[in-house]
């Protein structure tokens, strides 16, 4: 439909560029919906599951909320205390713990939700994030660092850790990640 099939897993070509997948299909969602669809007959033919869709909701609602946060910073914190009170006890407890050390290493940072989640801006673009391992129905849950994090090492470094639980060498790790992220 848009490109050919590459010959790398999970890639399209497209003229001499490799196409994400989901790219297309999000380009795809936004189409449908300028054209009229709603959200959710969109999110449903681009095939996107009940947790993605919900997440695409939730995130066109934060973009309506996030004008209003990013004016008042205390607005962005309750949405994200309330996204966290949300949570299974064991997610709850970690997001509540990892949210009080980001806001501790990196003052700068503002609280948002972002696609329904906790997460931490630095100029209106996301550098941190917590997604619960309930939101995904995963078996972990996932402190994540967008773009805007300055994590850079040589040619390869990781943006995502996973988390069972958080531990006092977890949290100096956390804390230093920051840290480095808004360097």
């Amino acid at each position: 439909m848009f490109a050919d099939r590459g010959t790398r897993a999970g890639t399209m070509q497209h003229g001499t560029a490799a196409v994400c997948p989901t790219a297309v299909r999000l380009v795809y969602l936004t189409a449908q919906t300028r054209m009229g669809a709603s959200m959710a007959e969109a999110g449903r033919s681009a095939g996107f599951t009940d947790e993605e869709q919900a997440a695409i909701k939730e995130r066109a609602d934060e973009l309506k909320a996030e004008a209003r946060a990013n004016k008042d910073r205390a607005a962005g914190e309750r949405d994200v205390l309330a996204k966290i009170a949300e949570m299974p006890e064991s997610d709850r407890a970690m997001a509540e713990r990892i949210h009080e050390i980001v806001l501790a290493s990196a003052p700068e940072l503002s609280p948002k939700t972002w696609y329904g989640m906790p997460a931490y801006a630095k100029d209106g673009k996301i550098v941190c994030f917590f997604q619960s391992a309930a939101k995904f129905k995963a078996r972990y849950a996932t402190l994540g660092f967008d773009q805007e994090a300055h994590l850079d090492e040589g040619t390869m470094w990781p943006t995502s850790f996973a988390l069972t639980q958080l531990t006092a060498t977890d949290e100096a790790t956390i804390a230093a990640l920051v840290k480095k992220a808004i360097s």
